[in-house]
């Protein structure tokens, strides 16, 4: 049989029209590949670096996958793959998960540079966010995006999480510390399931 996490509920599957989020497999190197060289430029200036001294170790694609599969099984993230009508289209990441007093996490999130602007990403996001207020039982997940991300930006814009405030020089970002804007939303702030917002907001006139 096999093991589950205590109280994040690992391995998860979820669904919202053509749009799922499931563990990421090993078996996905290829696609997974394809996609990121794809989408490198696209991508590059938001994505975390190592600063200097930077680590000379680079870990491959299954070894990243067995890590974040045992990050998942001791309830320290939740690391999605995210998909479009079945293929692999990008990963969501709720990461740095605190339990205790806190019970709260912060969500990464990219995409296929081919598949910007389907509503693809706020979909997941807010699947991922309803499994973890209503399902996890964390309180608090927070994004933190650059100020020049508009892609990121539009997603939290679209799903309602609540700006925070500036926070200077938060990561090492393509060479150099970078700010970030901060976004939050709490599980009272969307009672009614941030996904039945979102679905609500894209039939409104």
């Amino acid at each position: 049989m096999r093991s589950r996490s205590t109280r994040l509920g690992w391995p998860v599957e979820l669904h919202e029209g053509p749009v799922g989020l499931r563990p990421l497999h090993a078996r996905d190197l290829r696609v997974w590949s394809e996609v990121r060289q794809r989408s490198e430029a696209w991508l590059r200036p938001w994505e975390a670096t190592p600063p200097p001294p930077a680590d000379p170790y680079t870990m491959s694609f299954r070894q990243m996958v067995r890590l974040h599969s045992a990050q998942a099984r001791a309830d320290e993230s939740l690391p999605w793959a995210v998909t479009y009508h079945g293929r692999l289209a990008g990963q969501l990441n709720v990461s740095n998960i605190i339990w205790g007093s806190a019970r709260m996490g912060t969500i990464g999130y990219w995409l296929d540079v081919d598949l910007a602007g389907h509503g693809i990403m706020p979909t997941a996001v807010a699947l991922g966010v309803d499994y973890c207020f209503f399902v996890a039982g964390l309180h608090r997940l927070e994004v933190n995006i650059r100020p020049e991300n508009r892609a990121s930006l539009r997603v939290v814009e679209k799903l309602g999480f609540r700006e925070e405030g500036l926070r200077p020089k938060l990561l090492h970002i393509d060479g150099e510390w970078r700010d970030h804007r901060s976004f939050a939303l709490t599980a009272e702030e969307v009672p009614e399931g941030l996904l039945r917002r979102w679905r609500s907001s894209r039939l409104a006139p």
